[in-house]
């Protein structure tokens, strides 16, 4: 089996990627345009290995796209390619429609047209998996449900309804081309190989160069905490055994407030890395002005995937954010490649 994996050099990505050679499912294809959250060193692991074959490219590039497909003829794709930090997209929000909406209208024309040339049998097992987010509901008060599948969306940030607009694109491919199209929306996403501009790697890289820890407005924000590994094993699911035509929600059931998982960083360093003066790394936070538009809550129903697929989230937000804060811990190097002068530019900028 082969399968294309766009966007797999970025955080979510690079751990699929890394997740789906280490169980022996086949040959790889990683298609990255390597803007700065896309990074080679994600995929140290597994350079030698080779049954992954990488390809520098835009999935807009409707040409290269198409000598892969049909070079490569892979029976499944994944498609994490996007951009997707918030706060870049209300300073910047050009690069997420030409990305997010554009490019992956491109995309989807590609694949049709391959798909429209398989035999019976290969169109058959054929699958396109959109990885989407939860922001593309919108917000919830706290007393409210959560998320569902058939919950309206009210993007209310440009990144969210750039996604927003990528997950109706690939609906009606498959509605009106009958192209077999596969939607999942997660919750909040943390683990290796994190960007450093997230809030849990921020938190964590901030703390450790002894800079101040920002917290938007009051920090009640709430959001459902996913680990990596888990959403990982959770398309895999959706990938194989998901119904055409689906959406599926991935929620880590850990609801917690940015005050709440920045307390829980800063107490785990204070343990496995203390500061020289003895001071909690709470000592660092600090209240900045809140975001234009912030969401107050996101929330993840995922009966559906659970009820449907038999899958459920492994780690709690305990021994997910452990496995976390070791990783950072244990892999400065990579820490200190990623934070460029440009990205530092970014940060002094916005925070």
């Amino acid at each position: 089996m082969i399968i294309l994996v766009t966007g797999g050099a970025g955080f979510i990505g690079s751990n699929f990627v890394i997740e789906w050679l280490s169980k022996n499912k086949g040959s790889v294809i990683n298609l990255d345009k390597l803007t700065y959250a896309g990074n080679m060193h994600n995929l140290d692991s597994i350079k030698e290995n080779s049954e992954h074959i990488f390809v520098h490219g835009d999935i807009g590039d409707i040409e290269l796209v198409t000598q892969l497909l049909e070079k490569y003829k892979p029976t499944y794709i994944v498609n994490f390619a996007a951009e997707s930090h918030v706060d870049r997209s209300i300073h910047g929000p050009e690069d997420f429609i030409q990305t997010n909406i554009v490019s992956t209208f491109h995309f989807l024309e590609s694949v049709r047209f391959y798909w429209d040339s398989l035999k019976a049998k290969e169109k058959d097992i054929f699958r396109l998996l959109h990885v989407s987010t939860d922001e593309v509901y919108g917000s919830l008060e706290p007393n409210e449900d959560a998320f569902t599948e058939s919950y309206c969306y009210k993007p209310n940030s440009p990144y969210s309804a750039s996604k927003a607009s990528a997950d109706h694109l690939v609906r009606a491919y498959n509605k009106t081309y009958g192209l077999p199209t596969l939607v999942t929306n997660c919750s909040n996403n943390y683990g290796p190989y994190q960007f450093p501009e997230k809030l849990i790697p921020l938190v964590i890289y901030n703390a450790l160069e002894n800079k101040d820890i920002p917290i938007y407005g009051d920090g009640q924000q709430i959001r459902d905490w996913l680990y990596v590994n888990d959403h990982c094993n959770a398309i895999c699911y959706v990938l194989e055994s998901g119904k055409i035509g689906n959406v599926y929600n991935i929620g880590g059931l850990n609801e917690k407030t940015n005050k709440n998982v920045i307390d829980a960083i800063c107490s785990m360093l204070d343990k496995l890395r203390p500061k020289e003066d003895g001071q909690s790394y709470k000592s660092q936070i600090k209240y900045i002005k809140d975001r234009a538009g912030h969401d107050k809550r996101y929330a993840i129903d995922a009966s559906k995937i659970k009820h449907d697929l038999a899958w459920f989230p492994i780690e709690t937000f305990d021994s997910g954010m452990k496995k976390t804060v070791q990783w950072y811990l244990e892999n400065q190097n990579w820490v200190k490649s990623v934070a460029s002068g440009e990205y530092l530019e970014w940060v002094k900028k916005h925070y």
